[in-house]
């Protein structure tokens, strides 16, 4: 093989190798967006770029010229609009964790442990919650219906939010990660006809959340303090502590299928 066919294979890989890298980069920007008001800022970016690309195919000059300037000035403009994600990109990038795979098991453990504890304080006090925990489909619609919190999840903290004739405990928590991010939120009841006629408003937003969402919700009924957690318009009444915890723990991490999990939890499923 010649020295300048080797040195085209290599530029050859290094394309491909440059291209990998790009579009994995692009595709975490993706995710760290996601569900997060910049997805639609950026959806009206492309909408610029377009029009800017058919104004110069068809040279329409006037047109081009406005999308010239906005794109020229939209730099300094979507520096400001997107700085939570942009702080949110360059913190991850300081934790050296833009590059790993969903959230770290202590960060499971840590979000588990604080959920489980503060639904079966609740449940041996009859106190009702309701608990939203995001996953892949963002929540940003129904955070908006409620107040910001934005405080790192602890169970101390579930607790004091739905105690009883407190400004923040009707509606529900929105958990992103490992925090907080509101409370008091407005989540769309079920019109399922198949819900008991026993449960109430709570356990209808949880069924009606997690019919249009992936989310997993958490219920703790104020009348009966049993726990019941809805996911993928299916609901599991009376799970016990431990049913909560291991389902969690399998839901967040992925590693089992829904089937097994509806077999190891034994819930009763719509009442």
């Amino acid at each position: 093989m010649s020295f300048w066919a080797h040195f085209n294979i290599l530029n050859y890989l290094t394309d491909i190798i440059d291209i990998l890298i790009v579009t994995y980069v692009v595709y975490k920007v993706i995710m760290i967006i996601r569900g997060t008001k910049a997805v639609q800022l950026a959806k009206g970016i492309l909408v610029i770029v377009g029009v800017w690309f058919l104004s110069s195919l068809f040279q329409l000059r006037t047109l081009e010229w406005l999308t010239n300037k906005a794109i020229t000035y939209g730099i300094f403009a979507i520096i400001i609009i997107f700085q939570p994600e942009l702080r949110r990109v360059l913190e991850q990038l300081g934790r050296g964790r833009i590059f790993t795979r969903g959230i770290v098991e202590e960060e499971h453990k840590q979000m588990t442990d604080a959920i489980v504890k503060a639904s079966l304080y609740m449940a041996k006090r009859r106190i009702g919650a309701l608990m939203s925990i995001e996953r892949k489909t963002g929540l940003n619609d129904y955070i908006e219906t409620g107040i910001l919190l934005n405080g790192n999840l602890t169970s101390q903290l579930l607790i004091n939010i739905f105690i009883p004739n407190t400004p923040l405990h009707d509606g529900a928590v929105i958990i992103r990660g490992n925090e907080v991010v509101a409370a008091a939120c407005y989540l769309p009841l079920s019109e399922s006809p198949f819900i008991s006629k026993e449960l109430g408003t709570r356990h209808r937003a949880a069924m009606g959340v997690s019919e249009v969402t992936d989310c997993l919700t958490v219920v703790v009924s104020e009348e009966t303090g049993g726990i019941t957690v809805t996911k993928n318009g299916e609901m599991f009444r009376d799970i016990s502590p431990e049913q909560l915890k291991n389902m969690l723990q399998n839901e967040l991490t992925e590693t089992d299928s829904p089937a097994s999990l509806r077999w190891n939890w034994r819930g009763k499923h719509h009442g």
